[in-house]
């Protein structure tokens, strides 16, 4: 498809987009003007316009990323940037506060922004996944490999951390669930923020640490499995890991987003580039966070427990996986009539 055919096709929508943007104060303005209507009726009228501004929000936001997918024209780019920024600052600034605003984030805003970071996103998952999996293989046939990744002291932890035992399983320290809920939060969100912030560097750092990430899981699981601790480990991660390695692979997404505009910025400097970018990225901030949270909280209180049965929490993790792909796949999808 050509830009003027691109153009073409969705122009209409986002002329009714700036259209409807720009007047969003003035509606407020004019409110007195509605006095003549039943409030129903006006709650309804803005239920209506809010879903509308929302469903052409986010296939802008679509837009722009096949856009620039497609190398289009600059000016075309940057009437689809502008546009989506001017919306985003519309929608932040409402007055909607508490329940409902932090509702939209998470049930339309999030699954949008991570479906429009779609390209980034298969890059870190690719990234991340192709060595932890080809590492994992090798240090399985060869176990002595892990020793070129961890030290000894390191490897010698694992043993114990899901070697026989009464304690919880994975914890090299005998720490309560509250404690070690603190201390994966502060694991979690410390590794997001390496592969994150680092894509400052021209979006390197993040797929160094991507890579290094997966080839330390990697190497993990294929020491463990090779010394036949296979269950206990993966049972131990499956639930959890739906919702922590899912947030590390979008925070090296984010951090390529962020890097991308420093090597290509188009017309813009690379500061308005990268605050352009870093703006459109924040909403993958906010649900990652959210995700590392609740992968703290089950790691801490569900994934440790030796009282719950392996095949119990392979299915319970199944059934997180399959809710944290369907979540992205089908949440904040406009309804069709």
């Amino acid at each position: 498809m050509t830009p003027l055919q691109f153009e073409a096709m969705h122009g209409s929508a986002w002329s009714e987009l700036e259209a409807a943007c720009a007047g969003g104060d003035r509606k407020k303005s004019a409110r007195p003007a509605d006095g003549g209507k039943a409030a129903g009726e006006r709650r309804a009228d803005a239920a209506v316009d809010r879903a509308r501004f929302a469903e052409l929000y986010r296939a802008a936001c679509e837009h722009l990323a096949l856009a620039q997918g497609r190398s289009y024209p600059v000016a075309l780019i940057e009437r689809l940037e502008v546009l989506t920024a001017n919306c985003h600052q519309r929608i932040y600034r409402q007055g909607d506060l508490g329940l409902g605003r932090l509702a939209r984030l998470f049930l339309v805003d999030f699954p949008q922004s991570v479906r429009a970071h779609r390209s980034y996103v298969l890059i870190a998952l690719i990234v991340f996944v192709g060595p932890m999996l080809a590492v994992g293989v090798a240090t399985y046939l060869d176990p002595g490999l892990v020793l070129s990744v961890h030290d000894v002291r390191a490897v010698d932890e694992y043993d114990r951390m899901y070697g026989n035992g009464d304690g919880p399983i994975g914890r090299a320290a005998a720490g309560s669930d509250w404690a070690m809920f603190g201390h994966y939060i502060q694991n979690n969100i410390s590794i997001a923020f390496q592969c994150f912030a680092s894509g400052l560097f021209f979006g390197l750092g993040s797929i160094f640490f991507l890579a290094m990430n997966g080839v330390m899981a990697g190497s993990v699981a294929g020491y463990l499995s090779w010394h036949g601790y296979a269950a206990r480990f993966y049972s131990f991660v499956v639930t959890h890991g739906a919702f922590e390695l899912t947030a590390i692979v979008l925070a090296g997404a984010a951090g390529l987003a962020l890097g991308r505009p420093l090597l290509v910025p188009g017309r813009h400097t690379r500061i308005a580039a990268l605050q352009q970018a870093a703006s459109r990225s924040i909403v993958l901030v906010y649900g990652i966070v959210a995700m590392l949270f609740v992968a703290a909280a089950i790691e801490a209180f569900w994934s440790s427990a030796r009282w719950v049965d392996p095949a119990v929490k392979f299915a319970v993790g199944g059934g997180c996986w399959i809710a944290v792909l369907a979540y992205f796949f089908f949440q904040g999808r406009p309804t069709r009539s």
